[in-house]
């Protein structure tokens, strides 16, 4: 049932492999060689207090073309198959009731749910939408406090979004961020070409501010805002633990990958994004506050 809803999913949006109306792309200029991108600035959030967690690296292969938070109530309208960690329930008919019901993979009880698109590799004339996606190696779960002084719990139930889905076609800053294990002070838009041996990185890097009001917000981001480059929040917001999720692939050397996209984004690695919506209790929100508050790495 659940593969037949993917196929139906990207059979709607014309993105089937063999279908005349697939898009193309990548392009050759949505890679670069990693070793060519000049090493980043330390953040002032390097010197944050920091918690992980490990939900695992999606071993049961929870995927869909759905996205509760966009598009909440339709299958398959995500137009692109997306991978979970965390809540085990999440699809196109979360609710904040189903999802605080169902059980996670977060070690703790922790019945958040972490998503983004599937990554596949290419063939010689396109990107290959019909290949299996590729498993991740591993996924980083990261909380981060503040540089500039302590933070606040998130409410439960607050949504978020990072990074820009439509920025081919609208023309808008990438906040894709990509690298390869060992160098990930080298971060760049574009597919990264990795040394051998290395794994290649996606870092989704959420706001790190709040409104102090809403869940939610009708382009998702609004009630929320980035700190800073010294980690201060603008004015009427408020600082909350920062999440950092980084996703690793052994990719073959040499070989071509691109992520899935809106078919009008022709896999265009700036596109990149992940959603998460915070399904911990308050005892579990309050926990981590005073580990992060505390100073704890």
């Amino acid at each position: 049932m659940r593969l037949s809803r993917i196929a139906l999913g990207l059979a709607a949006a014309g993105v089937l492999a063999g279908c005349s109306a697939a898009p193309e792309g990548p392009l050759a200029q949505d890679y670069a060689d990693v070793l060519t991108t000049a090493p980043s600035p330390v953040p002032a959030y390097a010197a944050a207090s920091v918690v992980e967690t490990d939900c695992g690296a999606n071993a049961n292969g929870h995927r869909n073309v759905d996205n509760f938070i966009a598009t909440p109530g339709q299958p398959g309208a995500a137009h692109h198959e997306h991978e979970y960690v965390g809540n085990v329930s999440t699809n196109a008919m979360s609710t904040d009731a189903s999802l605080a019901a169902a059980e996670t993979t977060c070690p703790d009880g922790n019945l958040s749910t972490y998503y983004w698109p599937v990554l596949r590799l290419s063939g010689g004339h396109g990107h290959d939408l019909g290949a299996p996606p590729v498993p991740p190696s591993s996924v980083a779960i990261s909380y981060q406090g503040s540089p500039a002084g302590p933070v606040v719990g998130m409410p439960r139930f607050l949504r978020m979004s990072t990074g820009a889905p439509r920025a081919f076609t609208e023309r808008t800053p990438s906040q894709a961020k990509w690298t390869c294990s060992g160098l990930e002070d080298r971060v760049q838009t574009k597919y990264p070409v990795c040394p051998g041996g290395a794994r290649v990185v996606r870092i989704f890097d959420f706001p790190g501010c709040w409104d102090g009001r809403n869940t939610d917000s009708a382009n998702h981001k609004s009630h929320l805002a980035f700190a800073d480059a010294a980690g201060v929040c603008p004015a009427r917001t408020f600082a909350i633990p920062r999440l950092r999720v980084e996703v690793s692939y052994d990719v073959p050397q040499g070989a071509k990958f691109a992520i899935d996209s809106f078919p009008e984004q022709r896999q265009n690695p700036g596109t990149d994004h992940s959603d998460f919506a915070n399904v911990m209790t308050d005892d579990q929100m309050a926990a981590l506050v005073a580990q992060l508050n505390g100073g704890r790495r």
